[in-house]
């Protein structure tokens, strides 16, 4: 069985949140860890412009995913624009087939790599949205940018 042919995740593509449980990760030469991955979409949005980048740690706190980055793009096309580079850039670095949703709008991206989940929001969709609430600890705000 090749590493492209498993389901790496089992998020609901709409909202981002757990439906069944994590399958587990196939080992091999190509091995990498979550925090490679991470570390690879931090780059990829920065060099984008991303703006207003927030990572959050679901470690111990999520089956879906080990992190999660939000950002946001200035307009629809930058928002599809973000996302299409980060999958083929994940693509090529790791051999990672992410998952996307909501390209063809623009307004809000769900990209799923199987250890991070991607949101690329337009401003407004994001602020509608505010999904750093529910994600974030108590307490913490979006001062918890990268």
């Amino acid at each position: 069985m090749l590493l492209e042919d498993v389901v790496l995740s089992h998020s609901d593509p709409s909202t981002g949140l757990p439906v069944g449980p994590r399958a587990e990760r196939i080992s091999s030469p190509l091995d990498y860890a979550p925090e490679q991955v991470l570390a690879a979409v931090l780059a990829s949005v920065d060099d984008d412009k991303a703006e207003d980048v927030v990572q959050i740690d679901l470690r111990g706190r999520s089956d879906v995913a080990d992190y999660m980055v939000i950002c946001s793009g200035r307009s629809s096309r930058q928002v599809a624009s973000i996302a299409e580079k980060l999958v083929d850039r994940l693509k090529e670095q790791f051999r990672i087939l992410a998952k996307m949703e909501g390209k063809e709008t623009g307004d809000w991206v769900l990209i799923d790599t199987g250890d991070v989940i991607v949101h690329v929001f337009r401003p407004e969709v994001r602020e509608f949205y505010q999904l750093e609430k529910m994600w974030l600890p108590s307490g913490a705000h979006r001062s918890a940018k990268v």
